[in-house]
């Protein structure tokens, strides 16, 4: 008797499974705003540069603040041909109409050290990637739970840090840190509540979390909206988080984990808990033994290289790696230039973080029909919303925004479809591996999107573009993959090896 079949006779979604998601849903909330709050605390809004005061002259007389520009960085710094002129030498005077105090106004991020900003969010975003590296290794070895509460006090512990940070160098540090804990929260949390849901409901179970994904990306508007200031907004992000502490309590192990590491009784008191609560008791007691050799041999004999040996599983591997990196590239690339799509930086990023929720319902309806063909079809979407918006004068915000929705609606459904087909396609003696690798290469995506950003240096339009491009190439590249909805997972690399009939 293996899990799955544990699973079908205690419930593959009843009571236990559904308090179990609620724990895993909570988190993500804060996740999504610690994820995308330097919209907000790295903002850098209007500046001049501060006049150098004469002895005995009054600030007022020289500066009014009211008359700051309200676009073009030309007019904020001094000529950079002028090397006499290049450093304001009074400083810089902001505009605070929209924002109290940003990380930009209290370091002077402005001019030439305007790009240490950009520097500053794909360190952040370096984060996910190294703490997908460190907290996946190290959730096999101590398992999901503890690796989850690591990232749940990390996330605390260093986002609070990161509100009273003294300098520019601190405050990048403590925001990495927070970013590896993004990842061993996620993508523990995913891996917990896979292990315990039977397959008919995984699919809808893991699209919940991307809802209250999507709840925390609007919450973390209406927040930033009332809180102006860059540390009480960092603060009120991240003190809640101390409130998880109760997890210690409530949140239950992988019964799977422990039966491949040994841990027989503590599976089996956890899954009869399971039982219980979903009230189907078991009435024969479990083979746990013969279940553990199965799970280990599994374990023991395949390796990332088993993703590139073969012919088969290396062409859909490697077209699995770009979708990854092409989606969260695009997702990320949309999501932190929403001053690109409007003036009102609230309210765009409000009507970004509600378009997830349809986004996500979206996918609901159509990946039972094609797994491939809604892959395709949504980020090719979102990448033709980034092209046609090169065509679009800056003039018209509002059909800007209105495309700029359409490509983060392509975006958000393409994230929510890849990581079910990326499930489906890898067999499952590599499938932990092969997501795994997958979501390191959507990272390089999330580290590279700010970075893109810069080429507006030497093109107004090269960021969209790039980001078009590469997510139609992702569309068609998709085509090359089997089609999973409503097939039999694979077990074994030789399965999908000889499997000659289209799917």
């Amino acid at each position: 008797m293996n899990f799955e079949e544990i699973l079908s006779l205690i419930g593959g979604f009843g009571r236990f499974q559904k308090i179990l998601y609620v724990w895993i849903c909570l988190p993500q909330i804060f996740l999504a705003c610690h994820m995308l709050v330097s919209i907000f605390t790295e903002a850098t809004p209007p500046h001049v540069c501060r006049p150098v005061l004469a002895p005995g002259d009054r600030p007022d007389l020289h500066l009014n603040t009211s008359l700051l520009p309200d676009h073009g960085e030309h007019l904020a710094c001094p000529d950079p041909q002028n090397a006499s002129n290049h450093s304001c030498r009074g400083g810089w005077e902001y505009n605070t109409d929209v924002f109290h105090s940003t990380v930009v106004t209290e370091w002077d991020l402005v001019c030439e050290n305007a790009r240490f900003n950009t520097i500053v969010c794909s360190i952040y975003m370096c984060g996910p990637l190294v703490g997908a590296l460190l907290f996946g290794s190290l959730s096999d070895r101590f398992g999901r739970k503890p690796i989850i509460l690591v990232g749940l006090a990390f996330q605390a512990v260093f986002g609070v840090g990161a509100a009273l940070a003294p300098n520019i160098y601190v405050y990048t540090l403590l925001r990495f840190m927070v970013g590896t804990a993004v990842s061993a929260v996620v993508m523990n949390a995913f891996v917990l509540g896979t292990e315990w849901t039977g397959p008919k409901r995984r699919m809808l179970a893991g699209l919940m979390t991307d809802y209250f994904f999507g709840f925390g990306y609007i919450l973390l508007a209406g927040v930033a909206y009332l809180v102006r200031d860059w540390r009480h907004l960092q603060l009120a992000i991240s003190a809640p988080c101390f409130l998880f502490f109760f997890y210690l309590w409530v949140l239950p192990r992988s019964a799977r984990w422990l039966m491949a590491n040994q841990r027989k009784e503590e599976a089996h008191q956890l899954i009869r808990r399971a039982a219980q609560l979903n009230r189907k008791p078991l009435q024969e007691e479990l083979n746990i033994q013969q279940m553990l050799g199965r799970d280990m041999a599994e374990v023991r004999r395949h390796t990332l290289m088993d993703l590139i040996r073969t012919p088969r599983i290396r062409k859909q591997s490697l077209v699995l790696f770009y979708l990854w990196f092409a989606t969260i590239l695009l997702y990320f690339g949309l999501a932190l230039n929403i001053s690109g799509f409007g003036e009102d930086v609230y309210l765009s990023h409000l009507l970004f973080g509600l378009v997830e929720i349809p986004a996500r319902t979206m996918v609901l309806f159509t990946i039972n029909r094609s797994r491939r063909l809604s892959q395709a079809g949504y980020l090719g979407v979102g990448g033709l919303a980034c092209l046609l918006m090169v065509l679009i004068p800056h003039e018209f915000t509002t059909v800007r925004m209105a495309m700029g929705l359409v490509g983060k609606f392509g975006a958000t459904a393409s994230l929510s479809v890849i990581y079910v087909y990326s499930a489906e396609i890898f067999p499952t003696v590599v499938r932990q591996n092969g997501i795994g690798m997958g979501s390191t290469c959507g990272r390089v995506g999330g580290v590279l999107a700010p970075l893109v950003h810069l080429l507006q240096d030497y093109h107004l339009h090269a960021p969209m573009i790039l980001f078009g491009l590469v997510a139609l190439i992702g569309s068609g590249l998709t085509l090359l993959l089997p089609e999973t909805a409503n097939q039999p997972l694979r077990e074994t690399i030789e399965e999908v090896e000889e499997d000659s009939c289209p799917r």
